[in-house]
C-alpha cells in the first residue's frame, strides 16, 4: 500500500483567511518505525481557525489543519511494535520532538525545548511542512500514536485528542478531585470536556459562562453549579469559592476580577489563547498567594492516560458530524459559538 499511496485527498486553505478547499497533498512513505493511519474522523478545534487565518502568526500555506484524528492502523513499518492493522489510533497536535532534553525525557514533549513538529503548520526533521488531519491518511511515527481503547467509538474519541488532553492535563495537575472545587470558564469544545473530566476526577464543578444559556447542558454533563458572568453579582457570590479555575475562551478576560473567585493559594490556569494581549494588577496574585498559569496539551504517555481515563469512565466528546464540504461553514458557526460542542468531519466525504 506504501507504494500506492503518495498523494491524498485533503482539505486546505490556500492562503489565510481563504476558504479552504479539497485538495491533494503528499504523504511520505511508510518508514521503520512510522505507522499508515486511514482516518476516519477529524475534530475541528478553534485553534484549527487561529492557525488557518494566521491569529497566531504567519503560517505555512497551503495549510491543512487538524490535530484531533481518529483513525486505524492501514500498514505498520518493520520495526514498528507497538500497533499492528486494524488497531484504532489517534493523533494529536504533535508527530514528533527532539527526543533528547529534559521534558523528552519526563515524557513532557509537549514542552520539548528542541522544538517539537506540529501536526500540521510546521516544519519536519526534513525541512517539509506538516499536514493534519483533514485528511484521508496520515503517516505518523509510533512514539507519536495513541492507541484509541475500545469502549470510545472513534468519531467521539477525535477530539479527545487536543480538547481532552489540554483540559486533561491541568486537571491532573492541579489534583482536581474529591475535596476540591473547580470552575470552568467557558462551556465550549474545551470546556465541555473539562467539565466531564473534572466530575469524573471528583471535583466539586461550577461552569463559569457569559450567559445561562447552555446552564441544562452544563448540569448535565457534571457541573454543580452554572452561573452567568455577565452579572457582576456572580463575582461578589463567589469571591473566594475555588481552588482551580480552568479557562477554556480565547477571548481575554477581565483577570482581576477572576483571580477574586480562587481561595489563598488558588490557581488560574488558561487553556484557551487569546490573540491579544491581556493584563491584570499584580496585587491579585500576590494576595493570597494565587498562581496565574498556562498549560498547553499533554505528552504522548499522558495523552494516552487520558484516553484510558475517558474509556474508564465512558466519556467522549458531545459531537455534531458533518461532511467536508461544510468544513468553512463549520469554522463561522464555532466563531459564532453555535456548536455543541465539537465539529467532527467525516473523513470518507473528503
Amino acid at each position: 500500500m506504501t507504494e500506492q499511496i503518495t498523494t491524498v485527498s485533503a482539505y486546505a486553505a490556500p492562503a489565510p483567511d481563504a476558504p479552504l478547499e479539497r485538495t491533494t497533498i503528499p504523504r511520505r512513505a511508510v518508514g521503520e518505525f512510522d505507522v499508515l493511519i486511514d482516518i476516519k474522523y477529524a475534530g475541528i478545534c478553534h485553534s484549527d481557525i487561529h492557525q488557518a487565518r494566521d491569529g497566531w502568526g504567519e503560517g505555512i500555506f497551503p495549510m491543512v489543519p487538524g490535530h484531533e484524528i481518529a483513525g486505524i492502523v492501514a500498514e505498520v513499518g518493520p520495526g514498528v511494535t507497538k500497533f499492528s492493522v486494524g488497531d484504532h489510533v489517534g493523533v494529536g497536535c504533535m508527530v514528533d520532538s527532539c527526543r533528547r532534553c529534559e521534558n523528552c525525557a519526563a515524557g513532557l514533549e509537549q514542552y520539548c525545548t528542541g522544538g517539537n513538529v506540529g501536526t500540521y503548520n510546521a516544519l519536519d526533521k526534513n525541512g517539509e511542512p506538516t499536514y493534519g488531519g483533514y485528511s484521508t491518511h496520515i503517516v505518523v511515527d509510533e512514539a507519536f500514536t495513541l492507541r484509541i481503547p475500545d469502549g470510545i467509538a472513534l468519531d467521539v474519541a477525535a477530539p479527545l485528542l487536543c480538547a481532552g488532553i489540554t483540559t486533561y492535563s491541568p486537571l491532573a495537575h492541579w489534583k482536581a478531585g474529591p475535596g476540591t472545587k473547580v470552575a470552568v470558564v467557558g462551556l465550549g469544545g474545551l470546556g465541555h470536556m473539562a467539565v466531564k473530566i473534572a466530575h469524573a476526577m471528583g471535583a466539586e464543578v461550577t461552569v463559569l459562562s457569559q450567559s445561562l444559556r447552555k446552564k441544562d447542558d452544563g448540569l448535565r454533563l457534571g457541573a454543580e453549579h452554572y452561573y452567568a458572568t455577565s452579572d457582576d453579582a456572580t463575582f461578589e457570590a463567589l469571591a473566594g469559592r475555588f481552588d482551580l479555575i480552568l479557562s477554556t475562551v480565547s477571548a481575554p478576560l477581565p483577570l482581576d476580577k477572576y483571580l477574586g473567585l480562587l481561595r489563598t493559594d488558588g490557581a488560574f490556569v488558561n487553556v484557551g489563547a487569546p490573540e491579544e494581549p491581556v493584563s491584570l494588577s499584580l496585587f491579585s496574585v500576590i494576595a493570597g498567594r494565587k498562581t496565574l498559569a498556562g498549560s498547553g496539551i499533554g505528552g504522548i504517555r499522558e495523552t494516552q492516560e487520558m484516553l484510558d481515563f475517558c474509556a474508564e469512565h465512558g466519556l467522549g466528546s458531545e459531537i455534531e458530524l458533518i461532511r467536508a464540504d461544510q468544513i468553512n461553514e463549520a469554522y463561522e458557526r464555532v466563531l459564532a459559538s453555535d456548536v455543541r460542542y465539537r465539529f467532527v468531519i467525516d473523513a470518507a466525504t473528503i
